[in-house]
């Protein structure tokens, strides 16, 4: 088995280079990062149809249907392995994507958000609604990007608030029968927001592009935001631009870490 591992913005994701198709048991072993390698999630390539395509595995064995951060780490190892040029469609479980691969950045069409619940999915239609968590009252807006989201304003510093715990209760909260991403926003000015991100079945992440768009898309919607916005996160800044077409653009770094070859010991107790 041979591996490629990349981050953006300090999100790092596991790309399969060489080996057996992965199952959620081998992704959980790999990703650990105390007795694996270490990871945010691992990123299966699949050639199809003479293009490509990519399986988004969570670090705990579930699968994602797209990641913002692990398309642009894919995309920067297809140009960089597989000779796939700086201009990539890539297939994702919900829909494809277009990639453009810079020097140090690649912008990604993420298409475009909805809010209607059955296609987040979300059991019921969530616009800036009050939600009731223990004693504390959160106004939340449900949102899709391809995969699911929960974003929720507030005026305060982002880190004063128990927001991972209210990230935790959020993802699994009934509301969202496939589990949800939840990201905890605050306006700095209309094209600048901070951003923390506790992702579906990996928990507090540095840094989200599924996430930056669903909050651009969410202030967006509010009046809170403009059509280019700056989401700054822990592990830096993406740029999201809402265009015309509605579609949202997220552009920024991804960075190729290291190669792996996993050891014969490692890889007799998962395959």
């Amino acid at each position: 088995m041979i591996l490629y591992k990349g981050h953006a913005l300090g999100n790092d994701y596991l790309v399969l280079h060489e080996g057996p198709p992965l199952d959620a048991r081998t992704v959980r072993v790999l990703c650990d990062r105390h007795r694996g390698v270490g990871a945010d999630g691992m990123l299966e390539p699949l050639e199809r149809n003479g293009g490509w395509a990519v399986r988004i595995w969570n670090p705990d064995g579930s699968v994602a249907e797209k990641s913002g951060n692990g398309i642009r780490i894919l995309a920067r190892y297809l140009a960089t392995h597989r000779g796939a040029g700086g201009s990539i469609a890539i297939e994702t479980d919900s829909g494809p994507v277009h990639c453009d691969v810079g020097v140090t950045e690649i912008s990604v069409d993420m298409g475009m958000a909805t809010f209607e619940p059955a296609e987040i999915p979300c059991t019921e239609r969530l616009r800036d609604v009050s939600v009731a968590i223990g004693e504390d009252i959160l106004r939340v807006t449900a949102v899709g990007m391809g995969n699911p989201h929960c974003v929720t304003f507030h005026a305060v510093p982002l880190d004063t608030l128990p927001w991972r715990a209210w990230g935790a209760w959020l993802e699994r909260s009934a509301w969202f029968p496939n589990r949800t991403n939840v990201q905890f926003a605050r306006i700095v000015g209309r094209d600048r927001i901070e951003a923390r991100v506790w992702e579906r079945g990996a928990g507090e992440t540095s840094a989200s592009g599924s996430s930056a768009c669903a909050v651009a898309a969410v202030a967006l919607l509010l009046g809170v935001g403009d059509r280019r916005v700056t989401i700054a996160m822990p592990g830096g800044d993406l740029g999201v631009e809402t265009r015309d077409d509605g579609h949202l653009v997220l552009t920024g770094p991804a960075q190729e870490v290291a190669k792996i070859e996993p050891s014969d010991e490692l890889l007799r107790a998962i395959l």
